[in-house]
C-alpha cells in the first residue's frame, strides 16, 4: 500500500515538472494588439476674412496744447478767479494784478501828451510867423530855421508821448490775465497777495488742452516703408492713417480707450535708437487718455482682403516649416476621423489670427487643441470647446 502511494506521488510530481517545462519552453500565445484610443481634439474652421495689419508701439499721452500762464508785468497779484483743476474757455479771466499804478502811469502819460501838444501848437505858430517874416526881410533865415526846429522837436515829443500812452494802456491791459487756450487748469503755483513778475519759475498755472489730445510713440525704422505707403505722402488722403489706443497689456485684447488718426510722422530717424517718432491725435471724449499716461498704440497700415485665416494656436512649427493638422472625416473603413499633417505658408500673424497664403482652403477643419499628441494619420475624436466661466 505504501509502495502504491509512493508511485502515485512520483507520478504527480512528474506531471507538474512536465507542465512547468512546457510553459518555459513553449512560445507565448499571440494576442491581437489593442487598438489605440482616439485622441481628443478641438477644431476650428479656416475662414475667409478681411484682416487688418497693425504696427504696435508703446506711447505716452501728451496734451494737445500746453501753456504756462505767466504775468507780463510786475505787481501784486490782487485776485485769482479760477479753481485748480477747472476747465476754462479761451479768453476766460484767470487773475488780476493791482491796476492802480498802471492807471496812474497812463494818466500821467496822457497829461504829458496834452502839455507837449500845446507846446507843439505854439512852436508851429511861431515857425509860420518867422517863415512869413523872412519873405518880407523882417527877420533872419536863422531865426526862422530855429523856430522850425523847435516845432519839429515838439512834434517828436508828442509822438513819444503817444507811444508811452500806448505802452501804458498795454500794461494796464496786462493787469487782467486771460486764458490763452481752452483746457484744464493745473495746480495754482502762487496765491493772491504775492508780488508777481514775468520771470516766475512755474508761472501762475499751467493749462492743458485735453480734447483733443495727442499720443507720442516710436516705431523701428524698418517700418518706414509701410508707414510711408499708409500715409500716402503727397496724396489727398494724407493724415488719415487710423490709430487705436488701448490700455496696457496685450494690444489685441486690451480694452480700447480711444480711436484717432496719425497727425505727425517725424522727418528724421533717431540715429541713436534707430526709431521713428510719431504723434497721433485722439478726440478723447471720455477723458480716458490723460497726459503722462502710457498706452498701447496700434497703427493700421493696411488691410488684407479675402484672406484665409485660422487661429494662431492651430499653426505648428517643424523642421520643414509651418504646418497644421487637418481633420479628415471618417470613411475608407475607418470609423473615426483622422488627423493629416498639412504644410502651410503664412502671410501674416498676430495674437488673434494667422493668414494662410498657401496650403489651406476655406472651410477646412484644423486642430486647435490636442496637437501635442497627434501624428500624421492619428485617430481623433472631436470635442466641443469648454464653456467660458461665468463672470
Amino acid at each position: 500500500m505504501a509502495r502504491r502511494r509512493r508511485i502515485i506521488g512520483v507520478g504527480i510530481v512528474a506531471v507538474v515538472v512536465a507542465f512547468v517545462a512546457y510553459r518555459l519552453i513553449a512560445p507565448p500565445a499571440t494576442r491581437a494588439p489593442a487598438a489605440a484610443p482616439p485622441i481628443l481634439v478641438e477644431v476650428a474652421p479656416a475662414e475667409v476674412r478681411n484682416v487688418p495689419v497693425y504696427l504696435d508701439a508703446l506711447g505716452t499721452v501728451v496734451a494737445y496744447r500746453t501753456v504756462t500762464v505767466q504775468p507780463m508785468i510786475t505787481g501784486p497779484l490782487q485776485k485769482v478767479l479760477f479753481h485748480e483743476g477747472q476747465f476754462v474757455a479761451k479768453g476766460a479771466l484767470l487773475a488780476r494784478i493791482d491796476p492802480a499804478p498802471f492807471r496812474a502811469a497812463l494818466a500821467q502819460a496822457q497829461a504829458k501828451l496834452a502839455q507837449d501838444q500845446a507846446s507843439l501848437e505854439n512852436a508851429e505858430l511861431q515857425a509860420r510867423q518867422y517863415a512869413s517874416l523872412v519873405k518880407e526881410n523882417y527877420t533872419s533865415k536863422q531865426q526862422a530855421a530855429n523856430a522850425r526846429a523847435t516845432a519839429l522837436e515838439d512834434q517828436a515829443l508828442v509822438k513819444q508821448d503817444e507811444a508811452t500812452i500806448e505802452t501804458d494802456r498795454i500794461n494796464l491791459g496786462y493787469t487782467e490775465i486771460h486764458a490763452p487756450i481752452a483746457g484744464k487748469t493745473g495746480i495754482l503755483q502762487i496765491n493772491a497777495g504775492n508780488i508777481v513778475n514775468p520771470s516766475l519759475p512755474n508761472g501762475i498755472v499751467t493749462i492743458n488742452t485735453l480734447q483733443p489730445i495727442s499720443v507720442q510713440f516710436s516705431l523701428p525704422q524698418q517700418d518706414l516703408p509701410e508707414l510711408l505707403a499708409a500715409t500716402r505722402i503727397g496724396a489727398s488722403q494724407a493724415g488719415t492713417v487710423p490709430l487705436v489706443a488701448t490700455a496696457q497689456g496685450d494690444p489685441a485684447t486690451a480694452p480700447v480707450l480711444d480711436r484717432g488718426v496719425l497727425s505727425v510722422l517725424d522727418n528724421t530717424v533717431n540715429a541713436t535708437t534707430g526709431t521713428l517718432t510719431l504723434k497721433g491725435r485722439f478726440p478723447n471724449p471720455r477723458f480716458d487718455l490723460w497726459p503722462g499716461a502710457f498706452v498701447n498704440v496700434r497703427v493700421l497700415v493696411r488691410t488684407i482682403t479675402g484672406a484665409v485665416t485660422v487661429p494662431p494656436v492651430a499653426v505648428q512649427q517643424g523642421p520643414q516649416g509651418s504646418f497644421v493638422y487637418l481633420v479628415k472625416p471618417a470613411g475608407g473603413g475607418k470609423a473615426l476621423p483622422t488627423a493629416a499633417l498639412q504644410a502651410v505658408t503664412l502671410g501674416y500673424q498676430d495674437a488673434t489670427e494667422a493668414v494662410v497664403t498657401k496650403g489651406l482652403t476655406a472651410g477646412a477643419q484644423v486642430v486647435t487643441e490636442g496637437t501635442a499628441q497627434l501624428r500624421d494619420g492619428s485617430t481623433v475624436r472631436i470635442v466641443p470647446p469648454p464653456k467660458p466661466a461665468p463672470k
